[in-house]
């Protein structure tokens, strides 16, 4: 067996170098699994170690359609022989279903977008007509496996939204699951990113929403020319199209904000030791948690300002668990 080290497993290697200079810096052992293809012994005993899971909900839109089959397949094989797994099973399905995530967090206690389910495409239009009472006011959609902001589109009517079901431009979710969702209004024209790693608050995140785009992505490689449909969440007076987002430091929200307290006993209690949770403050009062997201990147320009590095506390958690499970074996 080899020496124990850090296993990351993912499909997408643009998004590690960040990950490998911070296992570096603090000189934590790491390697990592691209899950694109290979195969696994189900008789052998998986290398010493500990195994984190940053598989992707949008791992599809690479050409990686199978990547999360077949890290359920390995994460299942990792369980079974009890080596230590950050993201595992559990948390792989809370990452690839935004119907998780929604019924957890409401369960919870947490203000959600109200949202429907459609399963299909053809129930979309009438599904569509029963949201919204039958009354041409606005809406978005999602795909319930998401990430990327793949499927989001706001409408404001329903003319409008059975003109885009019946056109080629119609994006059909992956797992055939769109989620119909309340429009929300934001206060101000950003949305916030509270991030955690260990169950610990690490620091928040300000996406600036001004010019409409969903690509809520922080990390450089995302920053890629995409398409507008129209906006998540509406700023009066704001219509530029197109423009990328840009994310900043929201130092006013700390480990003592109540959300942040009140999110950080909730991915304790899931079992979910790294992730970053998205909410919007709306211009009505409401404080809205809308998604969590388990493989989280990290912004250049946010960690350059942020008095703690979000990678750098990784290396330093699954490092810890490292040696922790090294002296177990040694006793």
């Amino acid at each position: 067996m080899s020496t124990p080290r850090v296993y990351v497993i993912h499909e997408n290697p643009e998004w590690f170098p960040p990950l490998a200079a911070a296992f570096a810096a603090e000189g934590v052992p790491v390697q990592e699994i691209l899950l694109t293809e290979g195969q696994i012994d189900l008789g052998a005993e998986p290398e010493p170690g500990v195994y984190w899971s940053r598989m992707s909900a949008s791992s599809h839109t690479r050409g990686h359609e199978h990547s999360k089959e077949y890290t359920r397949a390995v994460l299942g094989w990792l369980e079974r022989a009890g080596r230590t797994v950050v993201g595992g099973s559990h948390v792989l399905e809370l990452e690839v279903s935004k119907v998780a995530q929604h019924g957890l967090l409401q369960a919870a206690g947490f203000d959600v977008p109200r949202t429907t389910a459609v399963f299909g495409t053809a129930p979309l239009k009438d599904a569509a007509r029963t949201f919204t009472g039958g009354q041409d006011v606005p809406f978005i959609t999602k795909h319930n496996q998401g990430g990327k902001g793949l499927g989001v589109r706001r409408f404001d009517s329903l003319a409008e939204f059975d003109a885009y079901v019946d056109s080629p431009e119609f994006e059909a979710p992956v797992d055939g699951i769109t989620l119909l969702q309340e429009y929300l209004t934001a206060r101000e024209p950003f949305v916030t990113r509270a991030e955690f790693v260990g169950g610990e608050f690490v620091y928040a995140v300000r996406v600036d929403t001004s010019a409409g785009s969903f690509e809520l992505c922080p990390a450089d490689a995302c920053e890629v020319p995409q398409v507008i449909a129209g906006a998540v969440c509406e700023v009066p007076g704001v219509e530029a199209p197109g423009a990328p987002a840009a994310f900043s430091l929201r130092e006013e929200v700390t480990a003592e904000h109540p959300l942040v307290q009140r999110l950080r006993t909730f991915l304790a209690d899931q079992g979910i030791q790294i992730a970053g949770v998205e909410f919007m403050e709306t211009t009505d009062g409401r404080t809205v948690v809308y998604d969590i997201n388990t493989n989280t990147n990290y912004n250049p320009a946010v960690e350059a300002a942020a008095p703690v590095s979000g990678p750098r506390a990784i290396a330093r958690f699954t490092g810890a668990l490292l040696e922790r499970d090294h002296a177990v074996a040694a006793v």
